[in-house]
């Protein structure tokens, strides 16, 4: 049994799949002279979700910031599938498979929902393809097609911005607080369109207010409080009152920054 048991370990040395999609080694950051993430380490394993959760000001739209390329870590490194990309432009980031959809909105208001497919598909011309994969996904997307976007309801327009993780063949997809200001049925709606996206194999980093749906659909969670990891494993070993009673904390004032 001993035998075997060793067999295996080596064998497992010798192949240790792939890298993960993303990568973060004791990662500082902050602006100005507030330090805002504080020695921050964590993996996104290859095609699983991951739940990034803490109340306000504890460092996630800052981490988020800080992976994209948004904001450059003070220390620390930031890796994409085995790749050092701490130094590379946004746009770098962004060709190497790294899509943000950011809170708020991340669309182009002025611009048909259309356009703005065209636009998220960036130096390649939208295909029918893409097309129908976001129609597919977002129906009623399709019945909007010609209406600007701004003047869509705000759950129609998070599905614009969410077309863009669809069609630009992202491995690592960052999402901001998607729910944020959304009527139920439509966080519903939301979150039934990550998961047929997870399915896929796309690796995710979820930032959500609603702790229970983010554990449910999550493989694993890291919790930050004050800019530091107070938890780091699998979901399952969570519900939202242990999140909120152990882990969040109640000091929501401490940083400068929404999340």
């Amino acid at each position: 049994m001993n035998t075997t048991h060793e067999t295996n370990v080596l064998t497992d040395d010798r192949n240790p799949g792939p890298a993960p999609a993303l990568e973060l080694r004791n990662v500082v950051a902050g602006y100005g002279t507030n330090t805002i993430l504080h020695d921050v380490s964590f993996d996104v394993p290859a095609g699983r979700v991951v739940a990034l959760l803490g109340p306000n000001g504890a460092g996630k739209t800052t981490l988020l910031r800080a992976i994209t390329g948004l904001l450059q870590p003070r220390s620390g490194q930031v890796l994409v599938a085995g790749d050092d990309v701490t130094d590379r432009a946004p746009y770098v980031r962004a060709q190497q498979g790294i899509c943000l959809i950011p809170e708020g909105r991340g669309v182009f208001r002025s611009l048909t929902v259309e356009e703005n497919i065209k636009m998220f598909c960036g130096d390649r011309a939208a295909s029918p393809a893409d097309f129908d994969t976001v129609y597919t996904a977002f129906p009623i997307l399709a019945k909007r097609a010609k209406q600007v976007a701004g003047q869509l309801s705000g759950g129609q327009q998070q599905m614009v911005a969410l077309s863009r993780a669809y069609i630009s063949n992202p491995k690592l997809i960052l999402l901001d607080e998607l729910s944020m200001g959304l009527a139920p049925i439509i966080v519903d709606e939301i979150f039934e369109s990550l998961r047929t996206l997870a399915s896929t194999g796309v690796s995710m980093l979820l930032v959500e207010q609603y702790v229970s749906r983010a554990l449910e659909m999550s493989d694993s969670a890291v919790l930050l409080s004050k800019g530091t990891v107070t938890y780091d494993g699998p979901s399952l070993a969570l519900d939202e009152d242990t999140v909120v009673e152990n882990y969040l904390g109640a000091d929501l004032d401490s940083h400068p920054e929404s999340g």
